[in-house]
């Protein structure tokens, strides 16, 4: 008996791989088809990537990075993927810090830190930092610790300002916070490959959305040095609602916005100290 023939190869062509994508809703096709075929070394496993990814998986779980401020973030499975419009609050924030002429080093800390995207955009933005993250989710700060320890900076496991260094109470010059902010009940109609892979805690802000927003603006105060400043990313819609909570709990607030972007932020201010106090 003749023996069966060998399995043919996979035959992955990139206008093929495009159309496939393209057919499953992704909107920049062309380039996650480039991408894609850069992160295989045989065609079965660049078969085996394009399936992923039509099947609903984010790119950059498969990939294992995100561009993001024009670096590199290593994002697990699992774990929030940082957004383009996030570049915004970087900027900002990258911006304030410039500014700040305090003679020392500066005090970063980037809550709800998720892979530790927006920390390590500012390292490379900003020169030199004390630099501290922080996440509620175990998967997260682990994917922030290899983005953010080779940068000299610390991870932190907790909720919120809770595992956060007691020394730096008072001390922290830049609070820069992507806290979820989706409304509970809108957290369905957000695009699939959100909403299933990945983690409720970094989507959902409660009912009204602000719920975790409020918790943020309600503990800033005791973090922040004199002259500090929180920056929020929020929504359009939710902008003045975010900023309302930056004053009640004793912020100065103004929103930025970009429409390029279709980003938001709210920016809070500590009073400074009066001048000749140290």
């Amino acid at each position: 008996m003749a023996a069966p023939p060998a399995p043919r190869a996979a035959v992955v062509t990139r206008p093929a791989i495009v159309e496939r994508l393209r057919a499953a809703g992704c909107v920049f096709a062309e380039e996650e088809a480039r991408l894609l075929a850069g992160a295989a070394a045989t065609p079965e496993q660049l078969e085996a990537l394009v399936a992923r990814r039509v099947s609903g998986l984010p790119l950059e779980h498969i990939l294992g990075w995100a561009e993001f401020c024009g670096l590199r973030i290593a994002v697990d499975a699992g774990v929030f993927v940082p957004r383009r419009r996030t570049g915004f609050l970087v900027r900002q924030a990258a911006r304030l810090l410039a500014g700040t002429g305090t003679g020392r080093t500066p005090v970063v800390v980037d809550l709800c830190c998720g892979s530790g995207a927006v920390g390590a955009a500012l390292a490379a933005q900003a020169g030199p930092l004390e630099l501290h993250a922080s996440d509620i989710d175990p998967r997260a700060v682990r994917c922030a610790a290899r983005n953010i320890v080779p940068l000299g900076g610390s991870v932190h496991e907790g909720d919120l300002y809770g595992p956060l260094p007691e020394r730096l109470r008072g001390r922290v010059d830049i609070l820069a916070v992507n806290a979820p902010y989706v409304p509970s009940a809108e957290i369905g109609a957000m695009p699939q490959e959100a909403r299933l892979h990945e983690p409720r805690v970094s989507l959902d802000g409660g009912t009204d959305g602000l719920q975790v927003q409020q918790r943020v603006a309600a503990g800033a105060l005791q973090w922040l040095a004199p002259g500090g400043h929180l920056l929020l990313e929020t929504s359009r819609r939710q902008a003045a609602r975010t900023a309302g909570l930056f004053v009640r709990h004793g912020l100065s607030a103004r929103v930025a916005s970009s429409g390029e972007l279709d980003a938001t932020v709210v920016v809070g201010t500590a009073a400074a100290l009066p001048a000749g106090r140290l």
